[in-house]
């Protein structure tokens, strides 16, 4: 099947697929592995969420990416861009960076000495076509609001201060002990959702740091954070057209 049929609320514990490259260590969480009768590890056009780690003093040569689009989360300290287009760009918790590779784009990551460890989401999703024009996109973003969404990206078109090219929503949260909020909803719209710092509870279920959620064909989804909590939210419309051949989203 191509898109998960079951209505539901699906619980994943922390991922066991990772790699250790020492100063850089990633988690991928793949949502499509949330439900035991998807038969693609993505859920749609979201393809990973992957969480990453670099050490101080830290550098990932220039390496490409192909068809797909990169989305760089950046709540706590400082990752740095640069680009074979002249790209030098500080991504921290003021900024997004979206990298839309389409048929093609070289860019490296690093950490300086004296920057802080860093703990951050790398989002990869498939576009809806293939080798299209690449760009990229960088910018500040809202301060965030207490118990609120804060909506971050979205299609092309959308209201949302950046874009990929597929339908994918992405909204991060802060919630202080106690207060809920609901699950963000668009009609048609399937919802994926990762708890990257505390702990939470959705219509009863209990999600712990690094655990997800995807809720299948349902809505009026609370979550309630059991202590001050930092979580990403995704509605992904699970049978957009895709391409699978990214270089890491695939």
């Amino acid at each position: 099947m191509n898109s998960a049929s079951t209505a539901g609320l699906y619980h994943a514990p922390r991922t066991e697929l990772s790699q250790n490259q020492g100063k850089f260590r990633i988690h991928f969480n793949h949502p499509g592995r949330n439900h035991p009768d998807h038969d693609d590890h993505g859920y749609g056009p979201l393809a990973a969420v992957v969480e990453s780690f670099m050490d101080p003093d830290t550098l990932i040569s220039m390496h490409p990416h192909q068809n797909e689009e990169i989305i760089s989360w950046v709540p706590g300290g400082v990752m740095r861009h640069d680009d074979r287009q002249g790209n030098e760009l500080v991504t921290d918790s003021e900024h997004l960076l979206v990298m839309n590779a389409g048929s093609g784009f070289w860019h490296e990551e690093r950490t300086l000495a004296d920057d802080p460890p860093l703990r951050m989401l790398q989002i990869f999703v498939r576009p809806h076509s293939l080798d299209l024009q690449p760009d990229i996109q960088h910018g500040s973003i809202e301060d965030p609001v207490a118990n609120e969404w804060r909506h971050l990206f979205g299609p092309e078109g959308s209201d949302a201060p950046f874009y990929v090219r597929n339908d994918v929503n992405f909204y991060d949260a802060r919630l202080e002990a106690g207060a809920s909020v609901a699950l963000p909803e668009i009609e048609g719209r399937d919802a994926y959702f990762y708890v990257f710092d505390g702990a939470v509870e959705a219509n009863d279920v209990s999600f712990d740091r690094t655990e997800s959620g995807l809720l299948v064909g349902e809505d009026d989804v609370t979550i309630t954070a059991r202590e001050d909590s930092v979580l990403v939210a995704f509605l992904v419309d699970p049978d957009a057209p895709v391409t699978r051949q990214g270089t890491i989203g695939r």
